[in-house]
């Protein structure tokens, strides 16, 4: 993205409507995390397993092209996880800890330990067998993975997340299927079996969900914008954004539809999301748009028309204020990739 986008609160043409069935109902609403994450086109790089004798210490992330996210679980012993920017974590055994927004960190046994750095060559060693580093001191085992996102703009909802996530073993928000899971891939990695390596790419996918809903289920502060999805009232806004995106949505509208005065939705949904009402709607249509773009066979100007533009003008003015560049430019840089139409 080139610049912050302007004008993307210009409302586009109607193509249902929000007092229309498929918006009132309420039973048939969008999962609005499986909407985002669906998006993100989520694949795993995995790094394996790891035993560690102190004194130990990775740092990750150095790659040029590297990983979009981080996951890592403890199996034995503790870890100290220090990202760039805030503080350092200490990690326990059956701790999981999702870095969501990449980037260069550093794990290590305690403060002043040495630190190698652990890249591509090192990851696939983890991935073919247990690796074994480090010194004879305290044992800990690390079994880690890593994300790259397929997408090529994040959703808004994600825009937001905390250097860290920590979930803790004994996190009351936690469902029991998180330690199961952990559990199960903490003896996947134990030895190497037939399809081994898929089984425990599959898991670290289902645990870097179970991380994001654990996280939106706790206490969480309000400026990371997928606690909305906790609020009742903003996040049935949008659910009913995600179910309609193409509706014509006004703040009015959601407001009523969600039982709210027009001024406290507005503040509201601007504290919880990170921005306010049509910024969302219109950023997220841009994102669905991308993603036609560069994975179907529609015209333009049917692209247009999905996401809530009956003029193509108007749709190739947003889309440029979004991404920097128009529609068809977009379109030629992408390479068709199948979509699933939702």
């Amino acid at each position: 993205m080139l610049e912050t986008p302007k004008g993307l609160t210009e409302r586009p043409d109607a193509v249902l409507s929000p007092g229309s069935s498929s918006a009132r109902a309420e039973s048939a609403g969008a999962d609005v995390l499986g909407d985002v994450l669906g998006r993100l086109n989520l694949s795993t790089l995995l790094y394996g397993r790891l035993e560690l004798g102190a004194p130990w210490g990775l740092r990750f992330g150095d790659e040029p092209r590297g990983a979009d996210a981080h996951l890592y679980v403890v199996g034995e012993g503790e870890a100290r996880l220090e990202p760039t920017r805030g503080a350092p974590v200490v990690l326990s055994a059956g701790d999981v800890a999702l870095l969501p927004n990449g980037g260069v960190h550093v794990l290590r046994d305690a403060e002043g330990s040495p630190v190698e750095a652990f890249g591509a060559s090192a990851c696939q060693l983890a991935v073919a067998r247990q690796l074994r580093l480090g010194g004879d001191g305290r044992r800990t085992t690390l079994v880690g993975g890593a994300f790259r996102f397929g997408a090529a703009e994040r959703t808004p909802l994600l825009q937001h997340l905390p250097e860290v996530i920590h979930i803790s073993a004994s996190d009351p928000a936690a469902t029991p299927w998180l330690p199961a899971t952990v559990q199960l891939l903490l003896s996947e990695s134990t030895a190497p079996r037939p399809g081994g390596s898929v089984v425990m790419s599959r898991l670290v996918d289902v645990l870097f969900v179970h991380v994001l809903r654990t996280f939106i289920g706790g206490r969480l502060p309000a400026s990371h914008s997928l606690c909305a999805l906790a609020d009742p009232q903003i996040g049935r806004a949008l659910q009913l954004v995600h179910d309609s995106p193409a509706s014509k949505w006004t703040v009015e509208a959601l407001a009523s539809a969600v039982a709210m005065s027009r001024s406290a939705f507005a503040e509201r949904f601007t504290r919880l999301v990170g921005h306010p009402p049509l910024e969302y709607i219109g950023r997220w249509r841009m994102v669905k748009a991308a993603e036609l773009l560069a994975g179907s066979g529609l015209s333009i100007a049917q692209i247009a028309e999905r996401v809530g533009y009956a003029s193509e003008a108007a749709f190739n003015r947003a889309f440029k204020r979004y991404v920097g560049v128009a529609p068809a430019t977009w379109r030629r840089r992408h390479p068709k990739e199948p979509v699933m139409e939702r």
